[in-house]
């Protein structure tokens, strides 16, 4: 670990390109692509979501993420300090830094618990939990016995939250990088052979159909309008966009290449693992008779039923549940990276004492969410969130990414902000694809028109 104070003349930074590629890949990666993805796809008629997602990646992600990216790579600092940094005299935008520092809590208060019960399900599988001949009830008690009991909540919440913060005390690249470029790696093999085994079911083909062929008739029945906002609102939560998450990363890049570049092969890197988990999915679930619209309840109840069934079930469930937790804890390391940085930059202390005392705060912080399937149940249960995990959920997802990434837009794309000049000049450092400076009118005008799509849909539906 890591002595005395972070210096910003000796700012830690990635070892490789592919570090940084395989680190970004990571944090981008996570549920939102192997559990969110997969559902919504579903709910929303498959192809034709499938397609307007693609879609809203290119008119919507890739430009945002560049902005995060070149306000870290020409600030060389984490959120707090790039905003003040870079602002012009007299305004106020480093309080986006206070905000995106508070997301990034707000999303790990979360995240872990459904990190944990990754961890938690390959445990179980592996142990024996589940067995064939099981029914639709039975594996469903396995799930409401996990997240009903007090103890191992606390328990699976404890081991991600401090195995997360003893990856990133190592710093940049001996923890971070060292242990994002195995665990990627790995990821990456396992939805490969997870999605041939899928492919090879026999109902396999009818599912494959469902996932990627556009069926506009089908999608109609939901609403064409209800599957883009759907479309669009999972292309901007999938890169986690508007919390500065991505933001620390270009603060360790250097200049060899431009940002535009990275960002689409990031986007590309993160959206193959979104439709590899689709491709595992669906082939089972129609293989199986399973509904591909099961929703949340998909990966920790519908699945583990479908594995039980399949020959060899329990090591291909066990398997699925390693790349799911490899997923989600790519991108708590990740974030936890993030919150690292701004703790050492803000309050000039040693990276070491940064994960001891984040590590306490974030497993304190983490309790009402755990408690709040048993002990707290009761709390939101009358709303549109259901419980503290949905409100928690709902906040950031709804307010915070949409209200962040707002800002970073008008940050980078008007005069008085950083500018436009600036922003266009940064990104187009190094070889690599390059933005016209053609693309502002959109960036001034569309980009802040389909965020406003997104977080006044979102308020929408949640209070309809």
């Amino acid at each position: 670990m890591s002595q005395g104070t972070e210096n910003p003349a000796k700012r830690e930074s990635f070892s490789s390109r592919i570090g940084f590629l395989l680190v970004s890949a990571g944090c981008a990666v996570g549920i939102g692509n192997v559990w969110r993805f997969p559902f919504v796809t579903g709910q929303n008629g498959g192809g034709v979501f499938v397609l307007f997602y693609i879609l809203f990646l290119i008119l919507l992600g890739i430009p945002a993420f560049t902005m995060e990216l070149a306000v870290g790579r020409n600030s060389k600092k984490s959120a707090m300090g790039a905003f003040r940094q870079l602002e012009p005299a007299g305004t106020h935008w480093h309080l986006n830094g206070y905000l995106s520092f508070a997301g990034n809590y707000l999303l790990m208060m979360y995240y872990t618990i459904v990190a944990g019960w990754m961890f938690a399900y390959f445990f179980k599988f592996i142990k024996g939990d589940f067995t064939k001949g099981m029914t639709q009830g039975q594996v469903q008690g396995v799930f409401d016995s996990l997240t009903g009991s007090p103890e191992q909540m606390v328990v699976w919440l404890a081991i991600t939250v401090v195995l997360g913060f003893l990856c990133v005390s190592f710093g940049v690249q001996k923890g971070l990088e060292k242990i994002s470029k195995y665990m990627m790696s790995a990821l990456f093999l396992l939805i490969v052979v997870l999605a041939i085994h899928s492919c090879m079911e026999s109902g396999a083909a009818k599912g494959v159909s469902f996932y990627l062929k556009p069926d506009f008739h089908r999608a109609s029945s939901q609403g064409i309008w209800n599957v883009i906002v759907a479309a669009m609102n999972q292309s901007f939560f999938t890169l986690s966009i508007g919390i500065s998450s991505m933001e620390i990363f270009g603060s360790y890049m250097d200049d060899s290449h431009s940002i535009p570049g990275e960002a689409i092969r990031i986007t590309a890197m993160d959206t193959f693992v979104a439709i590899m988990a689709g491709l595992i999915i669906f082939p089972a679930c129609f293989s199986y008779g399973i509904q591909p619209d099961a929703g949340p309840s998909l990966i920790f109840v519908t699945l583990p039923n479908v594995f039980l069934n399949m020959a060899g079930g329990r090591v291909w469930g066990s398997l699925f549940f390693v790349f799911m937790s490899f997923a989600s804890f790519s991108t708590v390391i990740a974030v936890f990276e993030n919150i690292m940085a701004n703790s050492m930059e803000t309050f000039h202390i040693s990276r070491t004492k940064a994960a001891i005392i984040n590590c306490v705060l974030m497993f304190a912080l983490c309790l009402p969410c755990a408690f709040g399937f048993n002990l707290w149940s009761g709390a939101f249960a009358n709303t549109p969130m259901g419980n503290i995990l949905g409100f928690e959920d709902f906040l950031l997802s709804n307010i915070v990414l949409p209200v962040g990434a707002l800002i970073y837009v008008l940050f980078c794309c008007t005069k008085r902000g950083w500018g436009p000049e600036n922003y266009f000049s940064e990104i187009n450092k190094g070889k690599g694809t390059h933005f016209s400076r053609g693309l502002l009118h959109y960036f001034r005008t569309g980009l802040p028109a389909l965020i406003l799509i997104i977080l006044v849909s979102g308020l929408v539906t949640y209070f309809q």
